[in-house]
């Protein structure tokens, strides 16, 4: 470590491996440092005193032997034996005598003796805490959500998990490299849901896969109407090749079929009457869902239960984890879990669905979650959007807090996404994939735009799939699967789109379009988006440009690609004008090509 002011000090640790590790802080007197300084001030200022010579010489003495490997762990190479000597030497200089020659060829030597300094037991004090090594999949990944009954290519009949092997085709073209599957468990019928949320359900309705738990099983099982754990497990392998990795939902809560309910009632929050109380957040209600009682007297039993299903879909070869609502469990109970998986499955990333109060959002992230979906999907007007992805990127969260960002989930319909037509669904992609290291969409809703809400002012999806089955016709010439598929290997391709902290917004003389710059580390892969906001209007306007950290001087021209067409166009360092319509693709996405 490196004394920087003010009795701070820096280190930096390069860690080789993914997983849970322990950092040890160590300090201690360092007594030779110690009587050089005050021998050296008494020296300067003719005062000597005359026991520095004698103490000095013992201190060398002290450190010569350690570094000839005499005194317990110190070193034993030929280096060491090699300072040993030239110590010593110092060490016998000193007996003739002290003056400022003496001290001046003592400090020469500090890297030297500074292998001595931690070996003093003498006042030694450390500090240990636990750090997470995160996978780089933390940091950069592109996330496709699909729901597996409706990925049935037969119009008579629900998906299964083999039609999503079959998926994967599609899901790989797409440039998606994690598949994120919500719950695949059985699904209880006690006060099941109906189509478009009914509270009761008319024969054949498939229910809400939130709704966990019956007969068949609970949080380790698989629904059987949607295959087999083997089923699963070929999912996981077929998807390998691909470079996509299956991630599942953690969402612990139960249906009133669950095989908790009767084994651990106690788990569960009882009302006066003794019945357990649904799953509530008014004025919403979930009569089909109890939430799991985390005050409950049996805490370790719950604790280990949940611990018990999360390792085992890691056993199971699940190594991402989307997390349902963790800001309503306790947070100790996180911190223990995450921690425990981790130390077991190294590489594990938890993706925390939490819309909730900043301050706990961040919370979350200290705990261990390696990533959290954001505000991203409320915001859509340009400083709005802005200062947003500006915090996210340089504010004080950067360290701890990795931003997904999502245009759409299922249970969000955006308003930007109801009323702006393929217009809006293409500049929401560019922003999401264009701004954030790690983004996602719920499809194939998504590319096949589907906007219409449940009902006027609702973010509900009108036919919502999360209470019924759909068939999608994957082959509509009107999909923006061409695009999403040229955004996201265009991710691949560009460093500068893998990391947030390389971003800055870019000067635009139009409110209605923003503009920003990514870069790599090094500065050699520079990445500028423009997005025109307007869903109606074409938009115009003078983009200025300022790449000087870059090695591009104010007024230089230079080449650049947009990723999202192949046109090519040749820009300079300053004002650029651009016209963006959103009738065509009311974004530029422009890679700069060195000369």
């Amino acid at each position: 470590m490196t004394y920087l002011v003010n009795d701070h000090f820096a280190g930096e640790i390069v860690p080789d491996t993914e997983g849970m590790i322990e950092i040890e802080v160590a300090g201690a007197l360092d007594h030779l440092a110690t009587w050089l300084r005050d021998a050296t001030r008494r020296l300067e200022a003719d005062r000597p005193d005359p026991f520095d010579p004698e103490v000095g010489e013992q201190l060398l003495e002290e450190a010569a032997a350690d570094l000839a490997g005499t005194s317990g762990d110190a070193m034993t190479s030929d280096a060491g034996a090699s300072g040993s000597e030239t110590v010593r030497a110092l060490a016998a200089k000193l007996a003739t005598g002290l003056d400022l020659e003496a001290l001046s060829m003592i400090e020469g030597l500090a890297d030297t003796l500074a292998t001595r300094r931690l070996r003093d037991s003498r006042g030694i004090a450390t500090v240990r805490f636990q750090a997470c090594v995160a996978s780089p999949t933390a940091a950069f990944s592109t996330w496709y959500e699909l729901f597996p009954r409706s990925a049935s290519p037969d119009q008579r009949r629900p998906g299964r998990l083999n039609d999503v092997v079959d998926r994967l085709d599609y899901v790989a073209a797409l440039g998606f490299d994690v598949l994120y599957l919500p719950p695949i468990h059985p699904i209880g019928t006690t006060a099941r849901k109906g189509k478009g949320n009914a509270t009761t359900a008319a024969p054949g309705d498939v229910g809400s896969p939130w709704a966990i738990g019956g007969p068949a099983g609970g949080h380790d099982s698989v629904a059987p109407e949607l295959g087999t754990i083997a089923d699963f497990e070929r999912l996981v392998a077929a998807a390998e090749p691909y470079g996509i990795d299956i991630a599942i939902d953690l969402a612990f809560q139960c249906s009133p079929d669950h095989p908790w309910v009767t084994a651990h009632p106690d788990w569960f929050a009882h009302r006066p009457d003794g019945t357990i109380a649904c799953a509530e957040n008014p004025p919403k209600r979930y009569e089909d869902i109890y939430p799991l009682d985390f005050t409950t007297r049996d805490r370790d039993g719950l604790w280990r239960a949940l611990h018990g299903v999360t390792n085992t879909w890691a056993e199971r070869g699940v190594r991402l984890f989307r997390v349902d609502n963790p800001h309503t469990k306790a947070f100790a109970f996180w911190e223990w879990l995450i921690a425990e998986v981790k130390r077991d499955h190294p590489g594990t990333v938890f993706l925390s669905e939490a819309f909730t109060r900043p301050k706990v959002m961040h919370r979350l992230a200290k705990l261990g979650f390696d990533q959290s979906y954001t505000y991203f999907t409320w915001r859509n007007e340009k400083w709005d959007l802005t200062e947003y992805f500006w915090e996210l990127a340089h504010g004080p969260g950067r360290n701890y807090f990795r931003p997904n960002v999502w245009p759409n989930t299922p249970d969000i319909l955006a308003h930007s996404l109801q009323h702006g037509g393929r217009a809006s669904f293409i500049s929401r992609l560019v922003l999401a994939g264009g701004l954030s290291a790690n983004y996602g969409i719920y499809g194939p809703v998504f590319e096949l735009m589907w906007d219409l809400p449940a009902a006027p002012g609702s973010e509900e999806y009108l036919r919502s799939e999360k209470y019924e089955v759909h068939h999608h016709d994957l082959d509509d010439p009107r999909s923006l699967r061409v695009l999403v598929s040229r955004l996201n290997f265009a991710r691949r391709a560009h460093p500068a789109l893998q990391r947030d902290r390389g971003l800055r917004f870019l000067q635009v003389d139009n409110e209605h379009i923003i503009a920003w710059a990514k870069r790599d580390d090094s500065g050699a892969d520079v990445v500028i988006g423009v997005v025109n906001l307007d869903p109606d209007w074409v938009q115009s306007g003078f983009v200025d440009v300022e790449l000087t950290d870059v090695g591009i001087a104010s007024g230089e021209s230079f080449a650049v690609r947009d990723v999202l067409t192949d046109e090519r166009y040749r820009w300079r360092a300053g004002p650029n004008f651009v016209r963006l319509d959103p009738a065509g693709i009311p974004a530029h996405l422009l890679a700069l090509e060195r000369m």
